[in-house]
């Protein structure tokens, strides 16, 4: 059974995702914030699975409330939502610890196949969003710093590796990855695993920052 919590100011939201979770076989909601604070305070004493967490709330909002778990060394696995596509705190979130970024008109069946994939370790991220949040977080971060790409780490890497991180920063699945490559589903993962041990990066998101953050990726 997954155990999800919902943290997010706009009570009727709330409730009827948590009527779609809790509907699902092998899921259950069992706590309501409705900001921060409450989901700290509320973590406290039941620590879910996955938190779904508004980036945008009054008060303690969606940063704070990553930042705060995160350093509890929390094994929660935290999803931003978010209402626009460019809301580059969701990058910020990420970078704290959040284990990806939905938006919150996603169709209910990729949310819940979000969910899942969150809590089997994975990170989730939607390659429409992504491509404009990722060029957007680019353009800033190479404004601020240009000279903070690893170009020893990009000739490092083969052709191959560079092919995949690529598409991982686009935001495409394992199995997109495999049906545009022609490789199997092991290679994918294998290389997938192989690029985040050298990237020293925790995850996808984490991946496909450090991609882009070292210009060894593009978005189109």
């Amino acid at each position: 059974m997954i155990t999800v919590a919902l943290a997010d100011d706009e009570p009727l939201f709330t409730e009827g995702l948590a009527m779609i979770l809790n509907a699902q076989p092998d899921m259950r909601v069992i706590w309501q914030a409705i900001d921060g604070a409450d989901a700290i305070r509320q973590h406290q004493h039941e620590r879910p699975d996955v938190l779904l967490c508004d980036i945008q709330m009054p008060g303690t909002n969606g940063l704070e409330t990553v930042r705060q778990l995160v350093a509890e060394d929390t094994e929660t696995r935290i999803v931003m939502l978010t209402t626009f596509e460019t809301d580059e705190y969701v990058l910020t979130a990420i970078e704290h610890g959040a284990a990806g970024f939905l938006l919150k008109n996603t169709p209910p069946g990729e949310l819940l196949a979000a969910i899942r994939t969150v809590h089997g370790g994975d990170a989730v991220i939607s390659p429409g969003p992504t491509r404009k949040l990722f060029s957007t977080y680019r353009q800033v971060s190479q404004h601020a710093n240009p000279h903070n790409a690893d170009t020893t780490l990009a000739d490092a890497l083969t052709h191959r590796e560079r092919e995949v991180i690529e598409l991982v920063a686009q935001g495409l699945s394992n199995q997109d990855i495999c049906d545009q490559l022609f490789l199997s589903m092991p290679t994918v993962k294998t290389h997938i695993g192989n690029l985040m041990a050298k990237t020293h990066s925790r995850d996808r998101v984490q991946l496909a920052l450090y991609a882009l953050r070292a210009g060894i990726a593009t978005l189109y």
